[in-house]
Formats: C-alpha cells, structure tokens, sequence
C-alpha cells in the first residue's frame, strides 16, 4: 500500500469515527441522557466522563495528524 492511499484510508476511518463519537458525546453531554448519566466514577465513566467523549478527541488527534501528512507540500 502506498503511503498516499494509507493516509487517505486513516482520514476516511477517522471521519467516519469523529461523526459516530460526536453523536454519542453530544447525546450523552446535551440530551436528556444527561440528566440520566451516572455519577463520577460509576461504572461506565472514565473520569466523570462517558468513554465517547475520550473516543472523540482521540478521533479529532488522528484526523489532525493523517490530514498533515496528506495534505502537506513536499519539499524537492
């Protein structure tokens, strides 16, 4: 595989994985889930957090980084 098609293909999933985390985070955070989230520290929470919140950023780091390496010019 070639680096350009590799890049391309991580930005692709990682598009896809920011769309799909961004709902789950804002049903979590901003609907009436919310209200329904368990405490800090329950199970099921990573810090006081839903494990979809971290998903996301982590998403958003690798879309940043892929979009650099695709999008760069080349020096000769």
């Amino acid at each position: 595989m070639k680096q350009k098609t590799a890049l391309i293909t991580i930005f692709a999933v990682s598009i896809f994985g920011l769309i799909f985390s961004g709902v789950l985070t804002y049903q979590e955070l901003f609907t009436t889930t919310a209200v329904t989230c368990p405490a800090p520290g329950a199970p099921g929470t990573v810090f006081g957090y839903p494990a979809c919140v971290y998903g996301f950023f982590m998403y958003l780091i690798i879309l940043i980084i892929s979009g650099l390496g695709l999008f760069k010019k080349n020096s000769p």
